[in-house]
Parts: C-alpha cells; structure tokens; sequence
C-alpha cells in the first residue's frame, strides 16, 4: 500500500519520523522546525511545549502561509489564543495535532500544491516510540 503521495517538484516532503527525529527530503532533523512547501526548513527555537510564545508563531507570518498546521509533540496539546494570535490577526489557519499526525497531513496539502507550513516540536525528552510514517525514497 502506497503511505506517501505522489511528490512535486520543489516541494518538501517528510519522509520519516521517529520521536526524536523528523526525516525531511531524506535528512534528518531532530530538533523543533519549521517546514515550509517550498524553501529550507528553518530551526524554530522551542524545545518544550511550556516555553510557546506568540514570538515563535510570528516566525511563521513571514512564510506567507494559507494554513498551519502545528505539531504540539508527542501528544495533541493547544497553545492558548493568545499565543497563536499572530497567526489568527492575519486570518492564516492553524490546526494543531500530534507532531507525527502534523507530517502525514503536511504531506498531503504539500503534495497537493497548498501553501502549508509545518511547526514541528520535537522534544528530546520523549518516550522512544517508532511511528511508522512514510517508506523511504
């Protein structure tokens, strides 16, 4: 069975994760991140999910996103309205998940052309689980 749409030119896909680490275009990242459709993955300075700031959401205006979708770690966790405020004040969707649930649903509105970026937390303190995402390219 085919876990991995179909890719597009240019555009960035994850191609694997385990808790600490997320594979993006086949390299791995293993600290918190921003994923744009297009362009480098920047770092996203939050380790733990107590430490959000709407500081870390204004990052992502510059990204000229029609949606966000937020992975809040290894559980689904919402940051409170103010900290997504820089998102919700310029109408950019923001829809929160699990970090591994965030890279399966990034991988679909990439492939399918939309502007999305992906706010990763990737904490180090997470229990060692394999979660089973993409086969490799």
């Amino acid at each position: 069975m085919k876990l991995q749409p179909d890719r597009i030119e240019g555009v960035n896909a994850v191609t694997g994760i385990t808790d600490g680490t997320v594979r993006i275009n086949g390299l791995p990242h293993s600290a918190s991140l921003l994923l744009p459709w297009r362009g480098d993955v920047q770092a996203w300075p939050c380790g733990d999910f107590a430490d959000l700031r709407a500081e870390h959401f204004e990052r992502l205006v510059a990204l000229a996103p029609e949606l966000v979708i937020f992975g809040s770690g290894s559980r689904i966790r919402f940051a409170a309205p103010a900290v997504l405020r820089p998102l919700i004040e310029r109408g950019i969707g923001i829809e929160t998940m699990d970090t591994a649930a965030a890279c399966r649903t990034y991988n679909v509105l990439a492939s399918e052309g939309r502007a999305v970026v992906a706010a990763l937390l990737i904490e180090a303190h997470g229990a060692p689980r394999q979660a089973s995402l993409v086969r490799p390219i």
